[in-house]
């Protein structure tokens, strides 16, 4: 029991920073991968990775990506070429504000509010392989903010994070 009680003590005083850290930075991961796919050019964590300074950023959505929203996706209210650059730019624009921590309750409802879509509309049968645990990373961070380690934190001070 002893034993139980310091490993509590000892988790309890992980700070929340490190932690939402952690969650933002895995939340983000499988937005901004499935962006990358949808994009031509080099892929901008190869840049980053392989520090291939020469390399230019993405400029143009793949015709594939078009064609995954009119074949398979299929969403109501837009058009294939629409979802998919608007879809594209968020898959892009929200990890990268999700991991800086900037806008960080605002970019987490904004992909989950992508992962709902994703779940309902997309692919309903994943709920339990992967969606949940994205909605249950995301819920986090609108509940709890961004943590000490943000730019949220850094600009906007205390009224950036709660807990």
């Amino acid at each position: 029991m002893n034993f139980l009680l310091k490993l509590s003590r000892g988790l309890d005083a992980i700070p929340y920073a490190l932690i939402a850290l952690f969650l933002r930075v895995v939340a983000a991961h499988p937005f901004f991968v499935s962006g990358q796919t949808k994009v031509e050019g080099p892929e901008i964590g190869r840049i980053i990775y392989g520090l291939d300074l020469t390399a230019t950023l993405p400029t143009a959505i793949k015709e594939s990506a078009f064609a995954l929203f009119a074949d398979e996706y299929k969403l109501p209210l837009l058009s294939p070429h629409g979802a998919a650059y608007a879809a594209t730019a968020a898959e892009h624009l929200l990890p990268i504000l999700l991991v800086l921590g900037l806008a960080t309750r605002l970019s987490a409802l904004g992909l989950l509010i992508m992962t709902l879509v994703i779940q309902f509309l997309v692919y309903p049968d994943a709920w339990w392989t992967v969606h949940a645990y994205w909605a249950a990373l995301l819920i986090v961070l609108i509940a709890r903010g961004p943590g000490a380690l943000s730019l949220d934190h850094l600009l906007f001070g205390r009224s950036a994070r709660r807990g």
